[in-house]
């Protein structure tokens, strides 16, 4: 799950071309982090949690504690929305021999660390956490926070600090997997904290549609509307009361990959058509 699925390889030893390996893997698509920062906070809240079963897998794995040793973006690719190894030269499972405290020093353009020296002349834990920093500088700490949802930035706050703090990274990674998975309880509580009790009432259209009167927001599935994701009808009530130019919104039959709704936001009403498939809001004026 964690790296490129190998489907083949072929050895060639020839006068032309000696020594040369081929593979055939599987198709990813490089990862660019001005990209990732348009995409909807979703999918990289995704991309956050296939990282962080990587960097489970990394530290559990069947030959012990593996850091990678060139962890930069580049060294990634996207593969149906997760996040996946693509080059292991730099990969080590060497732990570093130490005497003392200060042989366990980490250093980074930011900070620094100390680690304790066990009594078998090892660095604890110095694999699991470089490579738990990495992902922090690299990763976290643009992809969680950025346009995330505001009832849970407190949280994403926490995670963030908390994962750029080594003393506590089994709590965030546990925070990231349990607390912010896409569970019903989850999305309950979220409901509940950002949803307020709007004023604003809004007629129910069954079986409708507008195909027309687009606007475009940010971050939107659709770049030429605005498609945003809802947990009920009261978050979309709650969006559509946010912006001026929203007059209406659709209910769409389509979820994103945690299970939440997709809907359509309008600025009017003019034109609506039969749908089985969709229900249409519009709200009503004095």
């Amino acid at each position: 799950f964690c790296c490129f699925q190998l489907y083949g390889y072929c050895y060639q030893d020839s006068n032309d071309i000696p020594d040369t390996l081929t593979t055939i893997t599987e198709l990813g698509s490089p990862l660019e982090m001005i990209q990732l920062l348009q995409t909807s906070w979703e999918d990289r809240f995704r991309i956050c949690l296939s990282l962080v079963r990587l960097l489970h897998y990394l530290a559990h794995s069947p030959l012990g504690s593996v850091t990678l040793l060139d962890f930069r973006p580049r060294q990634f690719v996207i593969v149906d929305g997760e996040l996946k190894v693509t080059d292991l030269d730099d990969a080590s499972v060497e732990e570093s021999s130490c005497t003392s405290n200060s042989d366990c020093f980490m250093e980074f353009p930011a900070r620094n660390f100390t680690l304790p020296c066990s009594v078998e002349g090892r660095c604890q834990s110095m694999n699991e956490k470089r490579n738990l920093y990495n992902a922090y500088r690299f990763f976290f700490t643009y992809l969680l926070p950025h346009s995330a949802p505001s009832s849970l930035r407190p949280l994403l706050d926490k995670i963030v600090n908390a994962t750029g703090n080594h003393n506590k990274h089994v709590i965030c990674t546990e925070y990231l997997a349990l607390e912010l998975s896409p569970s019903p309880s989850v999305n309950s509580e979220f409901t509940q904290k950002c949803v307020k009790s709007a004023n604003t009432q809004y007629r129910r259209v069954p079986e409708a549609f507008i195909p027309d009167e687009n606007y475009r927001c940010w971050p939107s599935y659709h770049h030429k509307g605005c498609l945003l994701s809802v947990f009920d009808v009261n978050e979309a009530i709650e969006i559509c009361d946010s912006y001026s130019q929203c007059k209406a919104f659709v209910l769409t039959n389509q979820t994103t990959w945690t299970g939440r709704q997709l809907v359509f936001f309008k600025m009017a009403s003019n034109h609506i058509v039969p749908d089985p498939d969709k229900i249409t809001y519009v709200k009503v004026t004095d």
